[in-house]
């Protein structure tokens, strides 16, 4: 109670958030929004979780960012104009070119987010950038992302948890910014330590 007999104000309730120390390695490729293959990409990084958008179909809903120091493509040494190995049926030596990425935008649903095994789906959008232009050399500096995945984080204490994203994809390519549009697509596993705070 104060001077005046009224009440004293509630504090506010501490919004949910998370930060996420993780790394991403392709296994493989499919062709869904761009035609190239025989590459791999690799990352590490942060992502931000918050939860900002209260819930839908029983799943919290959060703002998701995330910043790649750590990017590496493997590809081909020779290529076509749309990244594509060539000469097909010759086995090609191969380049590893780094990056650095940043997906501003994005969300995460997650399932029983207060139990131990919390299921979840999440999607990210933003730009990577390389040292030269990729997938080839008819392509860009710069690319625009899109990352989906859905996977599970494990609660190991209040404070820690793991994810395990097994099943992911993350697509980058130029958009038309020049004539040609080399795009790649990947899947991916992607792992990491969880601190929530």
């Amino acid at each position: 109670m104060d001077g005046l007999g009224g009440d004293e104000p509630k504090p506010e309730p501490k919004v949910a958030q998370e930060l996420i120390v993780e790394g991403l390695m392709s296994y493989g490729n499919y062709k869904i929004f761009a035609s190239g293959y025989d590459e791999k990409l690799f990352t590490a990084g942060i992502e931000y979780d918050r939860h900002s958008w209260g819930y839908f179909l029983k799943a919290q809903v959060d703002y998701v960012a995330e910043f790649l120091p750590f990017v590496l493509l493997d590809k081909p040494l020779k290529t076509d104009i749309y990244g594509n190995p060539v000469p097909k049926k010759q086995k090609n030596i191969r380049e590893y070119v780094p990056g650095i990425g940043f997906s501003p935008i994005g969300f995460r649903m997650q399932w029983r987010s207060d139990k131990r095994f919390k299921p979840y789906l999440e999607a990210k959008g933003g730009m990577l950038g390389f040292t030269k232009k990729v997938p080839s050399s008819e392509a860009t500096y710069e690319n625009f992302s899109l990352q989906s995945a859905t996977g599970v984080q494990l609660k190991m204490t209040d404070r820690w948890g793991l994810r395990l994203g097994l099943f992911s994809d993350f697509h980058f390519s130029d958009s038309f910014i020049v004539p040609v549009n080399p795009g790649l697509d990947v899947m991916n596993a992607n792992l990491g330590v969880s601190y929530h705070f």
